[in-house]
């Protein structure tokens, strides 16, 4: 159900994952011999859900509490699927896709790419058979940062394409600023193009400028400044500008919301990590140092992946004080994390 043109550009990167059924455990199918009457309180309910997974996503990462997404997805949504008809089934399956695609989202923070990419391309399934344009969009364009985070630039900036294929001309302008970042950051990844790079920048900031704000609970559109200066970060970062990536890596960083603890955190360590490259162990450490509360708190593979690198990559500069001290609180939230 993925469109031809995602299909044929993408390759075997999202085509083998499509191929692949999902485990039973994880699957967002309907049980045999129910049926169930749905109606809007439903899809109500699935959205509350939705939502609240979402924040506590936010403040403590994925690693926590996936397991009760992906139940939630087989023992709760799947039977609704079946029972859906009429105005209510394209909002439920609208709906059951944004849970599919936070589900997708955890497993990315919890190191699980094959997993990753199947929950991604069952929500475009959902999406498609929703007639729902913007949360296929997202989930293409999640799969694209996955690919460009995994090495696949080139099945990437496919991905990324095919994201802004699936948007209308009436798509809200922040939703397209979202999906263009990606498509710079993509195109960044190739190392081909730079004046485009450039141009797609500029238009992602254009309309991010003029767009009006959305829910903060908007899955398909919560773009925030935050947010482009995070994609910008990446973007240079991929062409090879390490002061400038740190510029504005430091400038999302340092605006990020309280209860956005994962992805302060998150985005704090790729910080480091360029301060590191740039031989500048002190400033990492400091950095980090300011991440405390969130660095104790957040389950995330994928961070702590992150912070068993900077370990290895500071481990001559451990005489500097700044540097001891951050050392020891990326080894005690390690330890937090194996017991």
């Amino acid at each position: 159900m993925l469109n031809r043109r995602a299909a044929v550009t993408a390759g075997l990167y999202s085509l083998a994952a499509a191929a692949t059924p999902l485990p039973p455990a994880t699957r967002p199918a309907t049980r045999p011999g129910t049926s169930l009457r749905v109606g809007p309180a439903d899809v109500t309910r699935v959205r509350a859900m939705a939502a609240y997974f979402g924040q506590i996503d936010d403040l403590f990462g994925g690693g926590h509490a996936r397991s009760a997404v992906a139940a939630y997805l087989v023992n709760d949504v799947a039977p609704l699927l079946q029972g859906a008809s009429g105005p209510t089934r394209a909002d439920l399956f609208t709906a059951a896709a944004e849970v599919t695609y936070l589900a997708g989202w955890m497993a990315a923070d919890d190191l699980q790419p094959g997993l990753v990419q199947r929950y991604y391309i069952q929500a475009v399934r959902l999406a498609t058979e929703a007639d729902a344009p913007l949360m296929r969009a997202t989930a293409l364009r999640s799969l694209a940062s996955q690919a460009v985070e995994l090495g696949h630039a080139a099945h990437g900036l496919a991905l990324a394409d095919a994201a802004a294929d699936a948007l209308h001309n009436t798509a809200p302008a922040r939703t397209r600023a979202w999906v263009n970042g990606m498509r710079a950051e993509a195109l960044a990844a190739t190392g081909h193009d730079p004046r485009r790079v450039i141009r797609l920048l500029a238009s992602t900031e254009t309309d991010l400028e003029r767009a009006d704000s959305p829910p903060a609970s908007d899955l398909t559109g919560n773009y925030r400044r935050e947010g482009f200066e995070h994609q910008v970060g990446l973007t240079l970062l991929n062409m090879g500008d390490l002061s400038g990536a740190e510029e504005h890596l430091a400038a999302s960083t340092a605006a990020r919301r309280p209860d956005e603890r994962r992805t302060r955190a998150l985005i704090g360590t790729r910080l480091a990590t360029v301060q590191i490259r740039q031989r500048r162990p002190e400033a990492a450490a400091a950095t980090l140092l300011h991440l405390t509360d969130d660095l104790t708190v957040v389950k995330s593979a994928r961070l702590h992946r992150t912070l068993s690198q900077i370990r290895g990559a500071w481990q001559t500069h451990r005489a500097d004080p700044t540097v001891a001290q951050a050392d020891q609180l990326l080894l005690s939230s390690l330890a937090a994390v194996k017991t």
